[in-house]
């Protein structure tokens, strides 16, 4: 019965549910409603605050009655610059300064794990790690970019696979990192923390 299990996705980003639909999963969604930033505060690295972010999504979701006896998975990325983590930016000011920041620089972007079993509670955490190198866009091009819209709606203010992407000259480790979720690690979260194998949950 293992094909049959459900799989839940406490997201509502429209990257990580792409993934999933392309590695042959059929999530369903279920928007958790965590309040990001209060649950920030005090988290001491960038690493531990993206895991704990993606637990407190994972385990809002099942604890819902709508989840009962799935898997529910909750994921979220932040940039880890010079240990400091970058979520997204609250507005085009702070979307600016931060590219003027990054162009010419490395970061790390970390996206936290969280495997909940809304079953019986069992759970497989993991985070995995992207190094991103930034390019050196011009004032007009950071700019124009902002004036998209685009960067005030994903962790680090860029993506790997949108507008922003002339920006990124490279990247180290796995692209799913930087794009919201690490397929791999989920691979392994399934095998090692519940005995599943990706197979099983093939749409």
């Amino acid at each position: 019965m293992t094909g049959m299990r459900r799989l839940v996705l406490a997201s509502q980003s429209p990257a990580r549910l792409g993934l999933l639909r392309q590695a042959g999963f059929a999530p369903e969604v279920i928007v958790s409603g965590v309040d990001e930033e209060a649950l920030g505060a005090g988290v001491p690295t960038p690493g531990e605050l993206a895991q704990a972010l993606a637990a407190a999504k994972a385990a809002s979701v099942a604890a819902r009655p709508e989840a009962a006896g799935a898997l529910v998975l909750g994921c979220d990325s932040v940039l880890d610059l010079d240990g400091q983590a970058l979520g997204k930016p609250a507005d085009a000011e702070e979307a600016t300064a931060r590219w003027k920041a990054m162009r010419g620089r490395a970061g790390v972007l970390r996206t936290g794990h969280c495997l909940i079993d809304a079953a019986d509670g069992r759970r497989a955490t993991g985070v995995a790690a992207t190094t991103v190198r930034f390019g050196e866009p011009t004032d007009a091009e950071i700019a124009a970019y902002v004036a998209s819209g685009e960067p005030l709606h994903v962790a680090g203010a860029f993506t790997l696979d949108g507008r922003s992407a002339p920006f990124v000259e490279g990247i180290e480790g796995d692209p799913g990192t930087v794009i919201g979720l690490s397929l791999p690690l989920l691979r392994r979260l399934l095998l090692e923390g519940f005995g599943l194998a990706v197979t099983d949950l093939w749409a």
